[in-house]
């Protein structure tokens, strides 16, 4: 036969949360059936509020519950209600487990980020590429100033020959020779087959 259960309001014949609460802190297990009975609904629903997934709620719940039979010698009525004292466990509890698994979904993020790495294949088009534009570089450095101006100013710059003529007050006869002399060097150079 159940205890009838005092929560709150005016006193009712059986033993009161409070009181079973104590007895719950002596080793009393009766004392504490009865009190899960009391708070196990309130304090599911309150986890369940929090986390708003029913199996960790549960989860969350039983592990409240649980602490309240451990830390029973803890509570203090001149402080509080016992219901109120549940609660704020519960509370702490919930609140704790969501601190959790944000963390853990940060945590996991930024290992995910870390742990991304550029595909082989694009790595080494980088590092063709820039080998590449070096070996321009020294081979458009071997011709001659006329003739890399003259490259320069063509295919880097997009003029045509007459504007490049008249960029460099040359004749345009002398810049169509130094552009195939040139673009003869820099292919030579580069080693390209023509």
């Amino acid at each position: 036969m159940k205890e009838a259960v005092h929560i709150s309001g005016a006193p009712s014949a059986g033993p009161d949360l409070q009181e079973l609460l104590v007895r719950a802190a002596r080793g009393d297990q009766h004392a504490f059936a009865t009190v899960y009975d009391a708070v196990c609904g309130p304090v599911l629903g309150l986890v369940r509020s929090v986390l708003r997934d029913p199996a960790q709620s549960e989860e969350v719940a039983q592990e409240v519950l649980v602490e309240v039979w451990r830390t029973a010698p803890r509570f203090q009525p001149d402080r509080g209600s016992a219901m109120n004292w549940v609660l704020t466990l519960a509370h702490r509890r919930a609140v704790d487990r969501v601190r959790s698994a944000e963390a853990a979904a940060a945590r996991e993020h930024k290992a995910a980020l870390l742990d991304r790495r550029p595909d082989f294949d694009e790595v080494s088009e980088q590092v063709e590429t820039r080998l590449e534009r070096e070996q321009v570089r020294r081979c458009l450095r071997s011709l001659s100033e006329l003739q890399r101006q003259s490259v320069t100013l063509a295919y880097y710059q997009g003029h045509t020959y007459r504007e490049v003529s008249e960029l460099l007050s040359v004749p345009l006869g002398t810049i169509k020779t130094r552009l195939r002399d040139g673009l003869i060097r820099l292919r030579d150079c580069l080693g390209v087959n023509a």
